[in-house]
């Protein structure tokens, strides 16, 4: 018995680093997507904060994601479902983690602009929590349009992804195998943002400035969502998209990519 938690904290501590580094990396690659259309140089500027944010993050995801898979393993699914329903609960397991923190920073940009001195991350948390509390209206608002763009996402990625890959030819050259998986990955990523961006939309409303100062417009996710199309149109739940799949569709390829290359030697040498 002493053999099994050694045993699942050996896997977890590789599911940890391996999503981790997978974070980690894309971060790396793909910041300078976030400045390029502001400077020329100093590409990696700033970039700390979202290592901080997203390494974590992603091992979460992968973590959540690897213990999902191997918790379904006891139900009667098809491999296939097997992947994505994993991955709706990878997502919505990382959704109730990050909201807080995407709460905060959307608090934040909001007041980027102001002339007066910004608080720290720490106290524009405490300040909301003190002035809302820890619900949906303080520092948990918007919890359902974050469950909803987290578990949509990694549904459609992890799911696309592994059925696809293995459905797809394993190729012996080393070179065509990654291209593969890497073409695999990329369009997870696109058609996962593709389908998730209205609760992007939605969770930016809800969580963001309201268009009147003291009333609230956007409360819950598919109201919003509603509102949003009925107002401007149905362009408008999609606003944003292609910045989004330039970063998630390569980004995406990338953290697939460089966790499971990870989780392989990892898995061999430690």
């Amino acid at each position: 018995m002493a053999g099994k938690p050694r045993r699942f904290w050996h896997e977890a501590s590789h599911q940890i680093l391996a999503g981790g580094s997978a974070g980690l990396v894309e971060i790396c690659l793909m910041h300078p997507l976030d400045v390029v259309k502001t400077r020329l140089f100093g590409f990696y500027k700033g970039i700390l904060p979202p290592i901080l944010a997203e390494t974590p993050k992603r091992a979460v995801k992968f973590f959540t994601f690897e213990q999902y898979k191997k918790l379904l393993g006891n139900v009667s699914l098809s491999p296939a479902l097997t992947f994505a329903v994993a991955g709706l609960g990878s997502g919505l397991t990382e959704a109730v983690v990050v909201n807080p923190f995407e709460v905060v920073k959307v608090s934040l940009q909001a007041n980027r602009d102001a002339f007066t001195e910004q608080p720290s991350t720490f106290a524009k948390a405490r300040q909301i929590i003190q002035a809302n509390g820890l619900g949906l209206h303080g520092i948990n608002k918007g919890l359902s349009a974050t469950l909803g763009r987290h578990g949509v996402f990694n549904m459609v990625y992890f799911g696309f992804y592994f059925n696809v890959k293995n459905i797809i030819p394993v190729n012996k050259d080393p070179t065509m195998e990654f291209l593969r998986k890497f073409g695999i990955g990329l369009v997870s990523g696109t058609i996962a943002s593709i389908v998730n961006i209205p609760f992007d939309v939605a969770k930016s409303r809800i969580q963001g400035p309201q268009p009147v100062p003291g009333k609230i417009k956007y409360k819950t996710c598919f109201k919003t969502m509603a509102t949003v199309y009925k107002e401007e149109g149905f362009l408008a739940l999609y606003k944003g998209l292609v910045p989004k799949i330039m970063r998630l569709g390569p980004g995406g390829a990338v953290m697939l990519l460089v966790y499971e290359y990870a989780s392989q030697w990892l898995q061999e040498n430690w």
